[in-house]
C-alpha cells in the first residue's frame, strides 16, 4: 500500500502504514548514523589542533542519531504490538481510535491516538492523519470524548468539534 494513498484509509492499513514509515525512518537514521560514526573515527579526521572539531562534531551527531534510533525502534514496537479497538461510546476516545475533528470555520482534521511516535503523518491532503499521543495538549483532552463533543485548545482561540470516531 502506498503511503499516500488517495483513498480513506481504515485503521488497519494505517497501522501498516505507520509501522511502515517508522521502518523507512529508521533504515535511513541507521545509514546516517553509520555515515557520521565513520566520519568521528576516521584517521583523517583526528584533530589537528583544538580549532579542528570535524571528529568530535561527528562523534556528537552520532551519539544523537543512535538515541533518535532507538527511539524510533521503541515507537515502532509499539505499533507492532498496538491492538486496533473500536470505538467504545463507554470510555470514550481512546489509544487507537481515527478521530475526525472539525473547527468553527468547517476545517477538517484527521488525528489517530497513537502509543508513540507523535507528529507523524501519513497520506496527504484530504486524506492526511497525524498521529497524536495521550501525552499531547489535544490528545489529553480528546481521551473519553464521544461524538459532538467540542475540545478548546487555548483558551477559546480554537474549539474543535469531534465529528467521528473509529
Amino acid at each position: 500500500m502506498s503511503l499516500s494513498s488517495a483513498v480513506e484509509m481504515n485503521k488497519t492499513e494505517l497501522l501498516h502504514a505507520i509501522i511502515e514509515r517508522l521502518g523507512v525512518d529508521l533504515d535511513v537514521l541507521q545509514r546516517a548514523a553509520q555515515t557520521a560514526y565513520e566520519t568521528a573515527t576516521a584517521e583523517e579526521n583526528i584533530a589537528e589542533n583544538k580549532y579542528d572539531t570535524l571528529s568530535l562534531e561527528a562523534s556528537y551527531l552520532a551519539t544523537g542519531q543512535a538515541r533518535r534510533m532507538e527511539e524510533i525502534r521503541q515507537a515502532r514496537a509499539a505499533y507492532l504490538q498496538l491492538n486496533l479497538r473500536d470505538f467504545d461510546p463507554g470510555l470514550g476516545i481512546q489509544v487507537s481510535n481515527l478521530v475526525l475533528l472539525e473547527d468553527e470555520t468547517g476545517n477538517r482534521q484527521r488525528v489517530f491516538i497513537g502509543p508513540e511516535a507523535a507528529g507523524l503523518k501519513i497520506g496527504e491532503g484530504a486524506e492526511l492523519v497525524t498521529v497524536i499521543t495521550p501525552r499531547s495538549p489535544l490528545g489529553q483532552q480528546l481521551l473519553g470524548k464521544a461524538e459532538g463533543d467540542e475540545v478548546d485548545l487555548g483558551g477559546g482561540r480554537q474549539v474543535l468539534e469531534v465529528i467521528s470516531i473509529e
